[in-house]
């Protein structure tokens, strides 16, 4: 089982802290979630669907919103999610 940071019930996201592949089993503090593809050590793996247009917690805030579903399992980042906080590969 691989570890994942969650750090409020509240959160539909969690970090890996180890890369995750398709049928891994990533626990939190809170929930379990299998992956259902690829997510990189550090990066964010959905822990519950988040519909397109939803808000996307992590820390117990708002951090972004999903501009395409995102299944359980699934790998969270620029491609289907766009930053409240501002993008370092945008001008």
């Amino acid at each position: 089982m691989k570890k994942g940071t969650q750090y409020t019930e509240k959160d539909n996201v969690a970090t890996c802290l180890a890369d995750v592949y398709p049928g891994d089993c990533l626990q939190t503090g809170f929930c379990e979630v299998e992956a259902a593809q690829d997510v990189p050590v550090y990066h964010k793996i959905a822990l519950r669907p988040i519909r397109q247009g939803e808000d996307v917690y992590k820390y117990g805030e708002v951090i972004g919103t999903a501009t395409a579903d995102i299944s359980s399992g699934c790998h969270v980042h620029v491609h289907n999610m766009e930053s409240r906080r501002g993008r370092g590969d945008r001008k």
